[in-house]
C-alpha cells in the first residue's frame, strides 16, 4: 500500500487557494492539504518549524510570484536543502514568462502548469495531476 500523499500549496492568492481546494473536492481528493502564502512560511513548515509542520515530506504545488519570497527563490533554498531536495514540486502559475519556465525547470521541477482561466479547465488540470502522482512511485521517507 502506497503511503498517504500530503500537498503543500505554495500559494498568496485567496481565490486561487480556493479553486485548489474546490478542484480537489469535485475530483474527489481527501489528501491532506497543507497551505502556505509564501516561500519563506513553506520552508518553516517543511522544515517543522511552523504551527502544522508536515511529518513527511509532500508533493508541492508552487505559484511563482509571491511577497516575501517567491517561487524560483523557494526552489533554489529548497534545491539546496539535502533534507528538502528530492520533494516533487510542479509549478501552477499565471506566469507565461519562458525565463520563469527556464528557472523552474533548471531547479528541477516536474511540471509547469500556466493557471488556466476557467474553473472547469483547474479541475481537469488537478485531475491530470491526480493521475500522476498515483502512477508514480514516491520514495518512503523517515523523519
Amino acid at each position: 500500500m502506497s503511503p498517504l500523499i500530503k500537498i503543500l500549496l505554495v500559494e498568496d492568492d485567496e481565490v486561487d487557494i480556493m479553486n485548489v481546494q474546490r478542484a480537489f473536492k469535485k475530483n474527489n481528493l481527501d489528501y491532506p492539504l497543507f497551505i502556505a502564502k509564501d516561500g519563506l512560511q513553506a520552508l518553516e513548515i517543511l522544515e517543522g518549524k511552523g504551527d502544522d509542520p508536515l511529518t513527511t515530506p509532500p508533493i508541492i504545488l508552487l505559484d511563482i510570484n509571491m511577497p516575501k519570497m517567491g517561487g524560483i527563490e523557494f526552489l533554489k533554498r529548497l534545491r539546496s536543502n539535502p533534507k528538502l531536495k528530492s520533494l516533487t514540486v510542479f509549478v501552477m502559475s499565471t506566469s507565461n514568462e519562458e525565463s520563469d519556465k527556464l528557472s523552474a525547470f533548471g531547479l528541477n521541477v516536474a511540471g509547469y502548469m500556466v493557471k488556466p482561466l476557467s474553473f472547469q479547465n483547474f479541475v481537469d488540470s488537478v485531475s491530470v495531476l491526480n493521475s500522476y502522482w498515483r502512477l508514480c512511485e514516491q520514495p518512503v521517507y523517515h523523519n
